[in-house]
């Protein structure tokens, strides 16, 4: 997956990995892809609510240990 941004909101709890992604997705342009790594269990819904509120496509998520990872393409 060829993700042109990467953003580290490890230790940040709900909503600063939500508010962080909003922020870089807006300086990004369309059809791009985001990939968020986070350590807030709850960023699981919230990204998928997330993606479902803005039009952003949440192209995957997965969990490894701890680390909760999201890659989301901008609308």
């Amino acid at each position: 997956m060829d993700v042109q941004r990467e953003l580290d909101t490890r230790g940040l709890n709900c909503p600063l990995p939500i508010l962080k992604a909003k922020k870089a997705l807006a300086e990004m342009h369309s059809g791009e892809l985001l990939r968020v790594v986070s350590t807030d269990p709850g960023s699981m819904r919230d990204f998928q609510a997330f993606a479902r509120q803005t039009g952003n496509e949440l192209v995957a998520q997965n969990s490894s240990a701890d680390e909760f990872v999201h890659v989301l393409r901008r609308r």
